[in-house]
């Protein structure tokens, strides 16, 4: 068992997210699932709690009720390689509901806010060449979704 685990908290969709998530996320599995009991606060039969993984990390799904909501202050970066890879989780993330916000930040149709982030962004926001670094910062701050072409050709003017 992880030490820390981070618990996202569902209205009635946990099951559906679970789904959702372990689909989209290839290297990933459904670890546990409990439903609710009878005589218990939620439906009987609902996944009260499931536990999935996903590339190694664990995270744990409530079914609560409409209490609260998620927002930006809580993402979950995902480390891309190139532009495919970007595409693929942008797309499948963004499908169904899900927002496109600005930098490679997105909510999916959850409310779960992800940063689709690929090392080369990383490398050119942080260049020791503090013109690059800038022209890079300033290219990916224009961006919803992170084009590397874009992001290449700023750094190289």
């Amino acid at each position: 068992m992880e030490k820390i685990t981070p618990m996202l908290w569902f209205d009635n969709n946990a099951e559906e997210a679970m789904n959702f998530y372990t689909k989209v996320f290839k290297n990933s599995k459904v670890v546990s699932v409990a439903r609710y009991p009878e005589g218990s606060p939620g439906p009987v039969d609902q996944v009260m709690v499931a536990e999935i993984e996903i590339e190694g990390q664990r995270f744990s799904l409530l079914n609560g009720g409409p209490i609260f909501k998620f927002t930006e202050a809580v993402s979950f970066v995902i480390h891309v390689g190139g532009q495919e890879e970007i595409d693929y989780y942008w797309n499948a993330l963004t499908a169904d509901g899900g927002e496109e916000s600005m930098c490679g930040w997105l909510k999916d149709k959850f409310g779960v806010s992800w940063q689709v982030t690929p090392q080369k962004l990383i490398e050119y926001i942080s260049n020791p060449d503090k013109e690059k670094a800038e022209k890079a910062m300033q290219a990916m701050l224009q961006m919803h979704k992170i084009d590397l072409s874009a992001l290449e050709a700023a750094v190289r003017d």
